[in-house]
C-alpha cells in the first residue's frame, strides 16, 4: 500500500485490534484539568511555596468526580494551562507536592479505615465473651443469687451491645471512608503532566 506524504508509516498501535485498545485504555486512565495558572491547583489561604502548599477544596472535588469511574491502576493527571504562563522549575515542584499529597492521604485514610476495623473487632469478641459469661451464669443455674441476677440483666443487653456496635463499625462506619480510600488509593501512584493549551 502506497503511503502518502504526510500521513504516518504504518504500525502495530494504528491496528483497528491493537491501536483501539491502548487509546481506550489510555482514555479510561486520563484526568485532564483546564488551569488558569498554577495556584488553581492550591488553597487560596495557604501562603506558603507550592512545595508546602496545601491543594485546593475545588481541585480535589474535581480531581474526585473525574477517578469514580476510573479503574485501580495507574492514573494519568494531566493539567492543561496556557502555554505562556509554564514554568519547568515550579511543574517539578507541584508535582513532587501532587504526588507527596495523595501518598501521605492515602496512607492516612488506610490507617482510619484499618483502626474502625479493628476497634469493630474487638467490641464484637467483647460482645461474645460478655453474651457468652451470662450464658455460662445461666447454664449453672446460679440466677438465684440478687447480684447474681442483676449481672445477668446487664451482661446480655451489654453484650448485645457491643456485638451490634462491633458490626457496624466493621460493615458500615468504615464503608464511609471507602470512597476516599478508593480515590486516594488511585492517586497515590498518578503521573502528573503539565500540557500547553
Amino acid at each position: 500500500m502506497e503511503q502518502k506524504e504526510g500521513e504516518p508509516a504504518p504500525n502495530a498501535a494504528q491496528s483497528p485490534y491493537v491501536g483501539d485498545d491502548k487509546q481506550r485504555l489510555l482514555a479510561l486512565s486520563e484526568i485532564s484539568l483546564w488551569l488558569d495558572c498554577y495556584d488553581d491547583i492550591f488553597s487560596d489561604f495557604d501562603p506558603r511555596p507550592y512545595s508546602d502548599r496545601e491543594l485546593s477544596d475545588d481541585f480535589l472535588a474535581a480531581a474526585k468526580k473525574a477517578t469514580r469511574d476510573k479503574p485501580l491502576g495507574i492514573i494519568e493527571l494531566k493539567f492543561l494551562i496556557p502555554s505562556a504562563k509554564r514554568d519547568t522549575n515550579q511543574e517539578n515542584l507541584i508535582k513532587r507536592r501532587v504526588r507527596e499529597h495523595f501518598k501521605k492521604q492515602y496512607g492516612w485514610f488506610n490507617d482510619e479505615v484499618t483502626a474502625i476495623i479493628k476497634k469493630g473487632a474487638l467490641f464484637t469478641i467483647l460482645g461474645v465473651i460478655l453474651m457468652f459469661t451470662a450464658t455460662a451464669i445461666i447454664y449453672k443455674g446460679q440466677e438465684d443469687n440478687l447480684f447474681i441476677s442483676f449481672l445477668i440483666v446487664l451482661l446480655e443487653p451489654a453484650g448485645w451491645f457491643m456485638f451490634w456496635e462491633g458490626l457496624g463499625h466493621i460493615f458500615f462506619e468504615s464503608k464511609k471512608k471507602k470512597s476516599d480510600l478508593d480515590f486516594y488509593k488511585k492517586m497515590s501512584k498518578c503521573k502528573v503532566e503539565f500540557l500547553s493549551y
